[in-house]
């Protein structure tokens, strides 16, 4: 569909802050256009310059417009225009980047930069976009180190002057101070037309406007259209766009040349034609050489000296080659003395003029004094010898020398260069201390590489270099500045892998696009036949490809490549199908379900429970094959079956050992001593030991015959004829009846004779057992609890015979009293015993002479112990003392020393 200028006038009118669809503002293209290939933003010049037919609203508009709808609303006036010759190659990066919100960061600080950030954009030539407080510091750092009050851009080093700092925070037109952030436009910009003038080609001539809103980076070129633009050399005229009216037609320039004889040969080319080429023999200036050169260098000078006759006719020319008459005479006209104060206006070019005989004053070498010599030819004497004080160049010495020798001192000027790092280290400065040699060599921002620049001060410049990140493949690609791929990712490559797969889908997987790193896994069945018959369920796992190198911004020095073979497959597992497996005894409701690869017989938590031989009993043994099925009918010849009785862990159940348990009749307590058996147990025979009444003796009798007896039988029985013999339970005596069973029945009626005495056992009478009985019971106390050796004690009551065996007895412990008061204590009798007993052993032992003479010995060798001790103990402290004096000297001959240096130095 071919552009409408009247679509385009509208759309421009209608451009605004607020985001338009792109289909209404954007022309449609016609089918050539759309087939054309788009211009890659990184590659500007795959679009022609010299054909407006060659413009194409590419695939990057159409990705502008659809990426976001503040962009779109930016270009919407300049395509309206534009129509078919749209060139967006070059402010298409920034647009596209601002659209995703995805700014580079600052190459100062190399933090993002957010959309609500003051920010400063280059508008000389990179339209970098930095923080404005970075880039105000980073302007008042380089323009105080620089000498010139300039500053440089950090990424293109385009020089703005000092006046030039940023203050303010601008839009990228510069018409709005302090832009207020707003999602529907892009961001730091104020959202008006951009109205900067399209001045990209300054022989252009182009007096037109940028169309485009407020955006970042350069205007896109003119899209006006030129009737009659003239191509380079004039001789052609056509219709072109005003960004591209000046173009070559590529015809033969054929402009006159400089040398004003031959014509321009090269095609139609812009700037002045290049010198004439055209070779010949020419002359030198005076006409004594001839040499073939080209034509732009036909007029040349020989080597030859001139050596013709002056005007004079007394002197010859002493010039080279050289065109023309050699002119006059230097040396005629006013002469003077060589002093120049007297002069001699008639005197001839060839004769010598005379001295004047007067004192030189010329002024010497050193500027300062004159010459003292009478008026000489010649030059005066170079070196002024005339002696001065004179002070060195640091001014920290003053001394009398010749004039002409320069005077400076050793001392070393400790003043720091310009860098503000290192020191000056010049001897006997004079205070302008060159600027410092030294590389700064600091670690830039980037973390990658070091300054080259000479040492200043302030922040180092940010790294120039770019880094290029690709994929694996590298046919996708982008820059970024260096210090910034930390944080990148490799492109998303369209391309396909060409890694192979080596797994038995290789044919049905679906390829993949280009990665670093090992291919994707094949997340395909397995599905290979196992063993058993199933089919292998997991995820493939046959063999992988060699994979791709991992993703690294530096390269891993390495010492010798390491070829990666492809990892080999596994083989499949074992069956995970799921089979239901009795168990080895067969239980009904015991199966199991487990994996058919390990599908085998297990023993479950029940007993065996196959009857034994005994028939009584089950076999009590966990779970196990049976050697012979017995539960099933011999014609059953089922696999488990079969199994069962082949299997090598088939086992017979276990034979009955236990005793028979049976019930005996007549019920008896002894178990039958047979074993285990199916008929009636025989008779017991065990014998039953009975105690008598009495318990005086046992009787062993058959438990058959025993337990047949009735219980005044085995009671009469089990008596054993003799006294009964058992106490009598309220006295100390026996009973006297016959062995009976129970209580004895003669408890109260005890007919022995107890001797009954008073309290104090002086009176003494006989009573039968039972009397006593009763006499305990009448006066209320019971005869259980009375002792043995108290029974039948106090009784009888006390008479006068114990009235007066009691107070004889008072009277003798009263006369004992009294004597033991009257006798006095002596002190030795009341030592201890076995005070005495150890003194008189000691008096007893007596030492033996060895014994002695070894005491003595000991003595004496711990005395010259002693001795020895006190003797190192003075030589130590001498020792000590001796050094002590010699050191006390030392400091009196240092101190003595620094007293005589003093003066010295003074």
């Amino acid at each position: 569909m071919p552009f409408s200028y009247a679509a385009a006038a509208s759309g421009s009118a209608s451009s605004s802050r607020k985001p338009v669809p792109a289909a209404a503002r954007r022309p449609v293209p016609s089918p050539a256009a759309a087939a054309a290939p788009a211009p890659s933003p990184s590659n500007p010049s795959a679009v022609s310059d010299s054909d407006p037919s060659s413009y194409s609203s590419s695939g990057e508009e159409t990705d502008l417009t659809a990426s976001d709808p503040a962009a779109a609303s930016v270009i919407s006036s300049y395509l309206s225009v534009a129509g078919d010759g749209a060139d967006l190659s070059k402010v298409g990066i920034f647009l596209s980047s601002a659209a995703r919100r995805r700014s580079p960061p600052c190459l100062i600080c190399f933090d993002p930069i957010r959309p609500s950030d003051p920010v400063w954009s280059c508008s000389a030539s990179c339209f970098a976009l930095l923080h404005l407080h970075c880039i105000q510091s980073w302007a008042h750092q380089s323009s105080s180190a620089a000498p010139s009050p300039t500053w440089g851009c950090p990424k293109c080093r385009f020089p703005y002057p000092k006046s030039q700092t940023p203050t303010s925070y601008l839009c990228f037109c510069s018409k709005t101070v302090d832009p207020a952030p707003d999602p529907w436009i892009l961001p730091h910009s104020c959202g008006d037309v951009c109205g900067r003038r399209l001045n990209a080609d300054r022989d252009s001539g182009c007096e037109h406007n940028c169309l485009l809103l407020c955006h970042p980076g350069p205007c896109p070129p003119c899209p006006a259209i030129v009737p009659n633009a003239m191509c380079f050399c004039g001789s052609h005229r056509e219709t072109r766009r005003c960004s591209h009216q000046r173009y070559s037609c590529s015809g033969k320039c054929n402009k006159r040349l400089g040398c004003g004889i031959h014509r321009c040969p090269v095609d139609c080319h812009d700037g002045p034609c290049p010198p004439c080429a055209v070779r010949g023999k020419h002359k030198c200036e005076c006409g004594e050489t001839m040499e073939e050169r080209l034509c732009s260098e036909r007029v040349f000078q020989c080597k030859r000296e001139c050596g013709g006759m002056l005007q004079c006719g007394k002197h010859s020319c002493e010039r080279g080659c050289h065109a023309g008459k050699c002119g006059g005479c230097p040396l005629q006209g006013r002469r003077t003395c060589p002093c120049g104060k007297k002069d001699y206006p008639s005197s001839d070019c060839d004769a010598e003029a005379a001295t004047c005989g007067s004192t030189c004053e010329k002024v010497l070498g050193c500027g300062r004094h004159k010459c003292p010599e009478r008026c000489h030819r010649g030059s005066c004497v170079e070196t002024c010898r005339l002696v001065i004080t004179k002070s060195c160049r640091c001014g920290g010495l003053k001394k009398e020398v010749p004039c002409y020798q320069e005077l400076t001192c050793e001392r070393k000027c400790q003043r720091l260069r310009n860098c503000g790092r290192h020191a000056c280290r010049r001897r006997c400065c004079e205070g302008d201390c060159a600027p410092c040699p030294e590389v700064c060599d600091k670690r830039l921002r980037c973390g990658n590489h070091k300054c080259l620049s000479p040492c200043h001060r302030g922040a180092c410049a940010p790294c120039p270099l770019m880094k290029t990140i690709s994929c694996n493949c590298g046919q996708t690609f982008f820059e970024v500045p260096c210090g910034t791929e930390k944080n990148q990712k490799p492109p998303k490559c369209s391309k396909k892998c060409n890694i192979a797969r080596l797994c038995r889908h290789k044919l049905e997987c679906r390829p993949h696009k280009c990665h670093y790193g090992a291919c994707p896994p094949c997340k395909l069945i397995c599905g290979e036949e196992l063993s058993c018959g199933h089919r292998c369920k997991l995820r493939c796992h046959g063999p992988i490809a060699p994979p791709n190198p991992e993703f690294t911004l530096k390269p891993i020095k390495r010492k010798k490549e390491k070829h990666i073979d492809s990892t080999p497959g596994t083989p499949c597992p074992p069956c995970q199908e799921v089979v239901l497996v009795p168990c080895f005894g067969q239980h009904l409701g015991q199966e199991r379900a487990i994996l058919c690869s390990k599908r085998r017989q297990f023993p479950c938590q029940n007993l065996c429970g196959n009857p034994l031989n005994c028939g009584n009993h089950y076999c009590t043994k966990a779970c196990h094959v049976l050697q012979i099925p017995l539960s099933q009918p011999e014609g059953d010849q089922s696999a488990i079956l079969s199994l069962a009785s082949a299997s090598a862990f088939a086992e017979p159940c276990e034979e009955c050992n236990l005793p028979c348990q049976r019930v005996r009749e007549p019920p008896c307590s002894h178990p039958c001593p047979l074993p285990c058996h199916l008929n009636d147990c025989p008779p017991c025979k065990a014998l039953v030991k009975r105690p008598c009444h009495c318990g005086a003796m046992v009787h062993a009798f058959e438990c058959m015959y025993y337990n047949n007896l009735n219980a005044t039988k085995q009671q009469k029985v089990r008596s054993c004829g003799g006294p009964c013999h058992r106490k009598l339970p309220n006295c100390p005596h026996l009973c006297s009846e016959i062995c009976h069973p129970g209580q004895c029945p003669s408890v109260d009626q005890c007919m022995k004779k107890v001797n009954v005495r008073c309290a104090c056992n002086t009176l003494k009478k006989e009573w039968i057992c039972q009397d006593v009985l009763k006499e305990y019971r009448q006066s209320g106390r019971d005869p259980k609890q009375i002792p043995k050796n108290q029974y039948a004690v106090g009784l009888l009551a006390c008479g006068e015979d114990c009235v007066k065996k009691v107070k004889a007895a008072d009277s003798e412990l009263h006369l004992r009293k009294i004597q033991e008061i009257k006798t006095p204590a002596v002190e030795v009798e009341n030592v201890p015993k076995r005070r005495k007993r150890r003194n008189r052993g000691q008096e007893s032992v007596e030492s033996s002479k060895f014994q002695e003479i070894k005491a003595v010995a000991l003595k004496f060798l711990l005395v010259i112990f002693l001795c020895i001790i006190a003797v190192a103990g003075l030589y130590l402290l001498w020792k000590g003392v001796y050094r002590l004096s010699d050191w006390m000297n030392e400091m009196e001959e240092q101190r003595a020393r620094q007293r005589h240096l003093k003066p010295g130095r003074l």
